[in-house]
């Protein structure tokens, strides 16, 4: 817990000195009818009241900076694993989903529900993010599990390849266009810094076939794996 929230910390005080120079990092391809990057992640969705406690925090920030992109509630998630990083051009036809499916059964049998606390929020350059704390070492443990797993397939993964996934954040904003008024929006998430949006149990963990924003109406699942048999550590 405290080298998470250690790592938090990092981001944020690196994430605000670049928000005072007006340094934020814009995403060109956020609504763009040419992006095609695809890909296959593992993931876990909030509960409905801490996604409602989320969404309504984010309509204090888009008061203040109304011109990003804000994850709708539907679009809010946790993940657990990326299997595979969105790629131009990649689609789920080109994989053996049944395989992927049971690499994921396999480790998840020996896996308890998840129980995370959200609270307060951190940033990178370019998105607001919403801190997660795992109880206990559930979430470590899978996700190790899982790179276990996938190492010794022989299917197409690229776990870790872009970097080693160690948080539980909820990414909610993403920086589209320069923002009018700097001032008022560090302010705002200094003001949120610290909120506490929940805390739920997770029972279940679902297998995407998903776009770079997990954005609903592009997501395809491929299976939903039930952690609610187990009994918690």
């Amino acid at each position: 817990m405290v080298h998470l929230k250690n790592h938090y910390n990092k981001l944020w005080n690196q994430s605000l000195q670049k928000f005072k120079r007006n340094e934020f990092e814009l995403d060109p391809f956020i609504n763009s009818e040419y992006d095609n990057r695809y890909g296959v992640t593992l993931l876990a969705r909030p509960s409905q009241q801490v996604k409602r406690n989320i969404a309504n925090t984010l309509k204090e920030i888009r008061n203040v900076a109304p011109y990003q992109y804000y994850y709708p509630e539907s679009d809010l998630h946790l993940t657990i694993l990326s299997i595979i990083s969105c790629y131009p051009g990649f689609s789920l036809d080109q994989i053996d989903q049944a395989a992927y499916q049971e690499v994921v059964q396999s480790v998840i049998n020996s896996i308890a529900p998840l129980e995370v606390s959200f609270r307060g929020i951190t940033a990178s350059p370019s998105c607001i993010l919403v801190q997660g704390f795992p109880k206990g070492d559930q979430l470590t443990i899978l996700r190790n599990k899982l790179r276990k797993a996938f190492n010794h397939s022989s299917l197409q993964h690229s776990i870790d390849k872009r970097y080693e996934l160690q948080t539980a954040h909820v990414t909610a904003v993403r920086f589209k266009t320069s923002l009018k008024s700097a001032e008022k929006f560090i302010a705002k998430i200094t003001q949120l810094r610290d909120r506490y949006l929940g805390s739920c149990t997770i029972n279940e963990v679902e297998l995407v076939g998903n776009d770079w924003y997990q954005q609903q109406e592009k997501v395809t699942p491929i299976a939903k794996f039930s952690l609610a048999n187990q009994k918690l550590l």
